[in-house]
């Protein structure tokens, strides 16, 4: 086993060192101390907005253009390291290695993505003089909002940063970012390769407590804050961030329906499709599809599709060769499914569980069997609540309507998908969802267009990241009206 990892805080421009520490443990050997990172203190915090206020203006004096070349230059050689981040964000998350692989490519690639938008950034009009009716010529622009605090969850943090931070710091802002406590050091090792080629406290990264966070939302010199997390937490958010008056982005949890019409194409490319959808990073995305409604008709095969997959599964650990699904990240998360599932099988629906928990030094890990739950009744938790884990429930339907009042019946609007060989029928369905995002015969974290904005509705947040709607998140409008003297004198004849 390598050392253990250490990383410190990034603060305009420098490493900081802590008196104390948070220790980072594998989820699926809880004994085993992964690394530790810097625990920042309320005045280290304090120090990073100091650091992130005083680069603010002169990043924003940059056109959008000479941004564009400084975060090329920042983002450049990230994936010289990407095979040891990958290692570590799979020794302290618990996914598997090719998972934690693809999280640092996604974070490359949205922050590429953003900076296609350097023509929009300005995106400027003109509203004219109206001879008779208006004596103003008013140009519409837009400003920078000036420090902002990103907080993003354990399950795919360097993914989710990108789908926002990239998009702030191109429109003029600067940016404090606070990993998650339980899985800080792969995301701090990164971004301080990053940040250290950008100007000095443009980004600054702060790991520790949440108790010490609190000016990253309350400061009056925070102007906006972008966090992704549960809905319990985005409540949290808003209420703390009502003291400031600081804008607040929540991309929060979702229940995600994936509805099967009665001429779905159930072959092998859209059942490895599904199965992706539902038990990726063991369950444990905020878009993965949490309830399956299938056409009765359909039904069997469905459960047959997942069923073959479903005998495949290894469970280990994260970076072990061999191992397909890795433990759930927290021992209270594994409890909690382990309750649902639990809950199904006392109310006398069929529960189905798959693959062997593993023993020896793996046997203290937060290991489930996946599970599919068939025909439940609707009112169970494993419907109603986002499972955040390895098992999903299967509900037969048996009209178009029914289908989509049941998805839609639901406190969440993130994200769903529509499964039918018929391009007109998955339209119909998909245009009747109340979601921020739909796949057609495809559902995914992995298969999001980093060019849409994505967001949700309902409890699942609002605001959106990505594309120029994401852009425009991070700016205020900014109106400059201009008096037409002649057309005013014309106003008064």
């Amino acid at each position: 086993m390598p050392d253990t990892v250490k990383t410190a805080l990034f603060i305009g421009g420098e490493e900081h060192a802590t008196a104390d520490v948070l220790r980072v443990v594998d989820p699926a050997q809880p004994s085993v101390l992964v690394g530790e990172a810097a625990s920042a203190s309320e005045d280290d915090v304090a120090h990073a907005i100091a650091a992130a206020k005083a680069a603010f203006h002169p990043w924003a004096a940059l056109t959008p253009e000479e941004r564009v070349e400084r975060m090329t230059e920042a983002i450049a050689d990230v994936a010289a390291d990407r095979d040891e981040d990958a290692r570590i964000l799979s020794l302290e998350n618990g996914k598997i290695r090719m998972e934690a692989w693809i999280d640092a490519l996604v974070f490359e690639i949205r922050w590429r993505v953003a900076l296609d938008l350097v023509g929009e950034v300005d995106g400027s009009r003109t509203l004219p003089v109206v001879p008779g009716a208006i004596a103003t010529e008013v140009e519409v622009g837009y400003q920078p909002l000036g420090v902002c605090s990103f907080i993003v969850p354990f399950n795919w943090p360097l993914a989710i940063l990108g789908a926002s931070l990239p998009h702030a710091l191109l429109a003029g802002n600067t940016a404090i970012v606070k990993p998650p406590p339980s899985t800080p050091l792969a995301m701090t090792r990164l971004l301080t390769r990053v940040a250290s080629k950008l100007p000095d406290g443009v980004l600054n990264v702060v790991t520790g407590e949440d108790a010490a966070m609190g000016r990253l939302i309350q400061s009056p010199d925070v102007a906006k804050l972008c966090f992704t997390g549960s809905v319990g937490g985005g409540k949290k958010m808003m209420e703390l961030a009502a003291s400031s008056l600081t804008r607040v982005t929540l991309e929060l949890g979702g229940n995600d329906a994936a509805i099967f019409a009665e001429d779905a194409v159930i072959d092998d490319t859209h059942l490895d499709r599904l199965f992706a959808a539902i038990y990726d990073t063991t369950g444990q995305i905020c878009m993965n599809a949490k309830r399956v409604y299938v056409h009765r008709s359909r039904v069997d095969e469905v459960v047959a599709g997942l069923e073959a997959r479903l005998h495949g599964v290894v469970l280990g650990r994260g970076v072990d060769e061999g191992t397909t699904m890795g433990p759930l990240h927290q021992r209270r998360q594994m409890e909690f499914v382990a309750e649902l599932i639990q809950e199904a099988k006392d109310s006398g629906a069929e529960v189905r569980e798959y693959g062997s928990l593993p023993g020896g030094d793996l046997a203290d890990g937060h290991f489930l069997r996946p599970a599919i739950v068939i025909d439940p009744d609707p009112s169970l938790r494993v419907v109603t609540q986002e499972q955040f884990g390895p098992v999903v429930p299967i509900l037969p339907f048996d009209d178009e309507e029914q289908a989509v009042a049941a998805a839609n019946d639901t406190w969440g609007g993130l994200c769903g998908s529509v499964w039918s060989a018929s391009a007109e029928t998955a339209q119909r369905i998909a245009a009747q969802l109340a979601c921020g995002y739909v796949w057609i015969n495809d559902h995914g974290a992995t298969r999001l267009d980093n060019r849409a904005p994505f967001g949700g509705m309902k409890q699942s947040g609002f605001g959106r990241e990505m594309g120029i709607e994401g852009l425009r998140a991070f700016q205020d409008t900014h109106s400059v009206a201009t008096i037409d003297e002649e057309a005013l004198a014309g106003l008064h004849h």
